[in-house]
């Protein structure tokens, strides 16, 4: 285990993981920012470059439990992204959708801004969210963050505007 808040836990994701990721990138509405679902192979690419990401950084994004019935309800965690010339550190989230609006992604990302501030002894963690994510905005806005920037990226041939939100450490 990774992190713990009330209701969940975070821990690394895992092979055995791959049925549940799915659920999760492979639902068309719940993939709507990243323009559709995954297919069986770019779900398993996604899986992998996770398990790569805790060799590489120590972390990545996680699995998130459910305490309640011990079942994987998304993940959210902390990566380097790209962000114009430079590597930021993010904090990522994507849930089941029959886990949106409970509250279980700002549990989680608010422990993830924690651990990116006392465990990475960051100066700031960002999340990058596409313009029209107004869901993962709202999360950001109640961690803390706000808008520092915005950029357009290219992904599966489709301009897609960004916001940067942003948190700083003595801003906790």
């Amino acid at each position: 285990m990774i992190l713990e808040t009330d209701r969940l836990y975070l821990r690394e994701l895992n092979q055995g993981d791959y049925g549940s990721l799915c659920n999760i990138l492979q639902d068309e509405k719940a993939m709507y920012a990243y323009e559709g679902a995954f297919s069986d192979d770019e779900v398993q690419e996604w899986l992998d470059r996770q398990i790569a990401r805790y060799q590489k950084w120590g972390f990545g994004l996680w699995a998130v439990i459910l305490k309640e019935t011990d079942e994987m309800i998304g993940q959210c965690g902390l990566t380097m992204q790209p962000w114009k010339e430079k590597e930021v550190l993010e904090i990522g989230y994507l849930f089941w959708r029959l886990y949106w609006h409970q509250g279980y992604a700002i549990e989680a990302a608010r422990a993830c801004k924690k651990y990116a501030f006392e465990r990475l002894d960051a100066d700031e963690v960002c999340s990058i969210i596409r313009d029209t994510n107004t869901a993962s905005q709202n999360v950001a806005l109640k961690n803390g963050m706000t808008v520092a920037d915005s950029w357009t990226k290219h992904y599966r041939g489709v301009d897609m505007p960004h916001f940067r939100y942003v948190a700083k450490r003595n801003l906790i």
